[in-house]
């Protein structure tokens, strides 16, 4: 699965007949694993380096099986298939990821087998979505079907996916390396919080170049990503990546978990240095085996070809009825839909954020309706977004007052798309061996405290993101409203940021006080939005007013004149 190839077909993440050979082999390999670990012949700590090449963790109460969704695309069959997975081996029900890809959190060790071979089945794996190597390679949720995209970027990630799968020097690395990219100027991908961030661009005559990011990362160490090439030409961009990788792997620490990432090496050598030793060994190894090949490319492109859309006129009278009909439509549809570059077509975000819901969670049964209404409006194909969500990409614009109807039986149609409720959250101490403190409560507590719809529209965007403990899997540290728990001394509390960001304008929030505990987040929470509306000027989001007044008034807002 490291050769180069033209594998994919209508966007959707596709295997050939050496992969699918490939994955049944690995798929009995680790059939006789199990039985060994279940007959003893294995102890956990013997065992532990096998699962989790294989995607498979032990949390507080099961084991859990992460499944990489390559670049968060999926078909309707591979969606279907998921669900079965589901509902026959977990608890009817999966968690989508902020790396786009699907946990089932309550899996027996006994079935991992056979779930393997049902996933191979619907050309699926769980492969290095765990371990210190390249995990799954995440891109912007509306790919190729934006209207201010520059460069369909999962051209790139999946060449990236090709090149990084089973790489025989990167399977070891000191730490996990995470890789995004973005195709266009507003980033949708969080580039500058990965060990390496990728924008797409254009140059002279069209020719496509990368911008290339490093040692960006969050954790207990938060950094955002350096600027380490302001282009790359397409043709040198595998063998600069793997110069990136090779220096990495060379001088990355291994003596300290806790500093082995590569944005502690940035931190540690400095960009500058890092780049000389990086262009050293890109010059060195750069020639035709690293060469990308134009053909290569292009053959990959054929399979992101548009879908056979219908010329339609870019207006269409019956959204902008219903929009005029039915304020609930008319809400849903300004948070929810995102232009499309086909004229007569939108990008749909289906919230899978209810009020008082799990973020990321859907059933069995809603995963089975996604697939269908896939089918029917969005030509068989579905999206994962880092922000938990799921996507119809290319839905016709007469289609959307049909579509939120159908999305209503599912609890799909949650208007509340980039607002207050659309809260990112990692599973926290209700799942997790890591965590310190709760974050689904607290999530759905939030949730219900802001579920009036009107309310969060008239707040407008706001993101709030969650993390159950440093790790930072919620990426509580660019949230505009970010939210940490603390064990202290056996107590949950919860340390509060604001004015972080995960766009093309990147920061870090800032600490607003001392943790608070359980029972005062969410009033934290309804204060910060408070003082908001109180100082915000026309059209001005909650980072905007943040970035205006400072961190002081929102602290004198929480902790009192004595703060």
């Amino acid at each position: 699965m490291t050769h180069l190839s033209s594998a994919g077909a209508a966007g959707i993440y596709h295997y050939d007949e050496t992969d699918r050979r490939f994955l049944a082999d690995r798929v009995e390999q680790f059939r006789r694993q199990v039985a060994r670990r279940l007959s003893g012949a294995l102890t956990e700590d013997e065992f532990k380096p096998i699962r989790l090449m294989n995607g498979l963790y032990l949390q507080l109460h099961a084991y859990m099986l992460r499944i990489a969704v390559p670049y968060g695309v999926l078909s309707s069959d591979q969606m279907r298939g998921l669900a079965a997975i589901g509902r026959r081996y977990d608890r009817g029900y999966g968690h989508f990821t902020t790396r786009q890809n699907l946990q089932f959190n309550w899996i027996k060790l006994v079935d991992v087998p056979q779930i393997l071979a049902d996933l191979a089945a619907i050309d699926m794996h769980a492969i290095q979505t765990s371990g210190n190597c390249i995990r799954n390679v995440t891109t912007d949720q509306f790919a190729g079907a934006v209207a201010d995209e520059i460069v369909d970027p999962r051209v790139y990630a999946e060449i990236l996916r090709q090149w990084s799968t089973l790489h025989p020097e990167f399977s070891f690395l000191p730490r996990k390396f995470k890789i995004a990219i973005t195709g266009s100027d507003h980033d949708r991908a969080a580039i500058a919080i990965h060990d390496i961030g990728i924008r797409a661009r254009r140059g002279a005559g069209g020719a496509v170049g990368f911008e290339i990011l490093v040692g960006g990362g969050l954790g207990r160490s938060p950094f955002l990503g350096r600027r380490l090439a302001d282009w790359v030409p397409e043709p040198d961009l595998l063998a600069y990546l793997e110069a990136i990788l090779r220096i990495y792997n060379q001088y990355g620490r291994r003596d300290n978990i806790y500093k082995a990432r590569i944005k502690i090496l940035v931190h540690e050598v400095g960009v500058d240095r890092l780049r000389e030793q990086i262009a050293a060994e890109f010059e060195r190894i750069r020639g035709p085996h690293y060469r990308l090949d134009a053909g290569i490319v292009d053959a990959i492109r054929s399979h992101f070809a548009p879908p056979p859309f219908a010329t339609l006129p870019a207006v269409s009278t019956a959204l902008d009825q219903a929009r005029r009909e039915d304020p609930a439509f008319a809400r849903w549809a300004r948070s929810n839909l995102t232009p499309h570059q086909q004229p007569g077509y939108a990008a749909v975000t289906l919230s899978l954020k209810p009020t008082g819901g799990i973020p990321g969670d859907a059933t069995s049964d809603q995963m089975e309706a996604v697939a269908a209404l896939a089918d029917r409006y969005s030509f068989g194909e579905i999206r994962v977004s880092h922000e938990q969500n799921l996507v119809l990409a290319h839905v016709r614009q007469d289609d959307l007052p049909a579509l939120w109807r159908d999305l209503g039986p599912h609890g799909l149609d949650t208007a509340n798309a980039g607002l207050v409720g659309d809260i990112i959250s990692c599973p926290g101490l209700d799942y997790c061996a890591l965590a310190n403190a709760r974050s689904i409560p607290l999530a759905q507590e939030i949730s219900r405290r802001f579920a009036d719809l009107d309310r969060q529209h008239r707040i407008g965007e706001l993101k709030i993101k969650m993390s159950g403990c440093i790790n930072a899997c919620g990426h509580h540290h660019v949230g505009h409203i970010g939210i940490l728990g603390v064990d202290k001394h056996g107590v949950e509390t919860y340390q509060i940021t604001i004015g972080g960001d995960a766009t093309e304008t990147a920061a870090l929030g800032q600490v607003v006080g001392p943790a608070v505990g359980y029972d005062r987040v969410t009033d934290v929470v309804e204060s910060l939005i408070a003082l908001y509306l109180e100082r915000r000027t026309d059209g001005e989001r909650f980072i905007d007013t943040v970035a205006r007044i400072g961190v002081g008034p929102f602290k004198e807002k929480v902790y009192g004149a004595a703060a």
